[in-house]
């Protein structure tokens, strides 16, 4: 192969040529696009181990047989169709402790595995601190306990986030001493029941918004403890989202960030937010924090840890490539959702936001429960199955869930990556570096909404004539209830005397402001 023959060092292909490489997270959004992205554009690597544990009645074989099976993978299918045979599925579970690795498989892993990828993490809000501690904190000291043991160990890439350091508005690309003891935390999840351990929870998280960041956090200090001794990188993306173009534009299995804000809106079911709405939106691509991810690994891999033995930190943000606020965002998505509507929408989309708190709770009664009392109510008297109020009952726990995170601004330093994709050689640049100085941000979400009608919503781009129909139906009913409430309300007033009142007191105010001006 023509990889093999290049010098790892100036070639990321070359690089990963005949190396076997374990993945956590394999499942995940961002594990599926980055073994998509090795197999496709790293095609000497000798195999890809993957930890899965069996979930609702299926084998790990049947899990990897579903994932290859999506729309991600057709590319690759339809070019390589072999290499799914490198993709090797191992039984472990990351929450279990020791990675839930049967013997067998861990002597396989230390004998061949030489690139380490530890992306598995839960990344929900309201886990328990028990459960988030196991899943995120744990995982991290026993994959690098495995890591320790691997006899052609070259490069350990722990995925974090750049939300684990929310108590300074400025997160640099290094790592920060550690204020909390990770192995007692660990040792107290394990011995403390759960009762308790959530009365402790409050005290455990400080300042810190949610057991995610938290336990992120510590993983960071247990990562930093091997210091000298595995070859770490820590990466740290934002909030990752819709595939940038790679291996198609638009690609995503998830209805959180930016994306779900799109699509609650554009349906017409969500009509106010709680958020800042000069906070800007710090977002990633998907495929470009993949392609990030394989160059610091490369990047990592070509220097021995006696070399240098410090753990390098890459912040993959969109700091110093493209921002866009809350509301630019907002008013973009109600945009591109007129030209390109969703089926059904259940009214004219229009998202009101505030961040005033007793304005938001208003406004969920007036514009959220009360329509969903409504409408639910219609369902059943038709014999139909209520869901609106079930449907705003989510998206007011997710609004609640990410408050700390609309109402609050970061800066993401992220010069070591910037400087890490510029030097890519000329021959990798097309494969791994992209051009991100010319990023056009309504070309790429106008991609994201039709990639979420397609992958998310099952919808038929062939329909959007009907959907464009529907939409406009819902924008004149939406316009006739406004003017006949306006109507109403005036009738109310005047008949109550207070329409008189009303303008009797703005001409005394216009009359006090002209004699004060004379």
């Amino acid at each position: 192969m023509i990889t093999a023959q290049l010098n790892p060092a100036s070639s990321i292909p070359a690089f990963y040529a005949g190396k076997s490489i374990f993945i956590t997270g394999a499942t995940g959004f961002m594990g599926k696009v980055l073994i998509e992205k090795l197999l496709r554009s790293c095609p000497d690597i000798r195999e890809i181990f993957l930890l899965m544990r069996q979930k609702k009645g299926q084998s790990i074989d049947d899990r990897i047989r579903r994932i290859v099976a999506l729309p991600l993978f057709d590319k690759l299918r339809e070019q390589k169709p072999s290499s799914f045979e490198k993709l090797i599925p191992v039984t472990g579970d990351v929450s279990e402790e020791g990675l839930g690795l049967p013997a067998v498989e861990r002597r396989v892993l230390i004998e061949r595995v030489s690139i380490i990828f530890h992306v598995a993490a839960s990344v929900r809000f309201d886990d328990s601190l028990k459960d988030a501690i196991f899943l995120n904190t744990r995982s991290t000291r026993d994959v690098c306990i495995l890591a320790a043991s691997m006899k052609h160990l070259e490069t350990l890439v722990h995925v974090s986030t750049t939300y684990s350091h929310t108590d300074k508005p400025v997160v640099k690309e290094e790592l920060y001493p550690a204020d909390v003891d990770w192995k007692k935390t660990i040792k107290v999840a394990e011995n403390l029941d759960d009762h308790v351990l959530r009365i402790l929870t409050s005290k455990y998280l400080g300042g810190m918004p949610n057991t995610y960041t938290f336990t992120k956090r510590l993983a960071e200090f247990v990562v930093a403890d091997y210091a000298g001794i595995l070859p770490i990188v820590v990466f740290r993306p934002s909030i990752v989202i819709s595939s940038l173009e790679e291996p198609i534009p638009g690609w995503l299995d998830n209805f959180n960030g930016p994306v779900g804000l799109m699509i609650g809106g554009g349906k017409g079911i969500l009509r106010t937010v709680f958020l800042e709405p000069n906070v800007s939106s710090d977002f990633i691509p998907v495929d470009v924090a993949i392609k990030a991810m394989i160059t610091v690994a490369w990047k990592r891999g070509c220097t021995t840890i006696t070399q240098d033995p410090r753990i390098q930190v890459f912040n993959c943000s969109a700091c110093d490539i493209k921002s866009i606020s809350m509301k630019e965002l907002i008013d973009m998505a109600f945009s591109l959702t007129a030209k390109i509507p969703l089926e059904g929408v259940l009214w004219a989309p229009h998202t009101k936001l505030t961040a005033s708190k007793t304005l938001y709770y208003f406004l969920v009664i007036l514009l959220h429960l009360l329509p969903a009392l409504l409408i639910d109510g219609l369902l059943k008297i038709t014999g139909r199955k209520s869901m609106l109020l079930k449907i705003h009952r989510k998206v007011y726990i997710a609004n609640s869930a990410l408050e700390y995170f609309t109402k609050n601004q970061w800066q993401f330093k992220n010069d070591n990556l910037l400087k890490l994709l510029d030097d890519v050689s000329p021959a990798d640049k097309s494969k791994f570096s992209y051009d991100y100085y010319s990023f056009d941000i309504c070309e790429y979400f106008t991609n994201c909404l039709l990639g979420a009608k397609k992958y998310l919503l099952k919808e038929d781009i062939g329909n959007l004539k009907e959907a464009k129909a529907h939409y406009d139906k819902m924008w004149w009913l939406d316009k006739v209830v406004k003017t006949w409430l306006g109507l109403l309300l005036t009738w109310i007033i005047a008949k109550s005397g207070l329409l008189f009142q009303i303008i009797g007191a703005v001409c005394s105010f216009l009359d006090g402001s002209m004699s004060s001006d004379r």
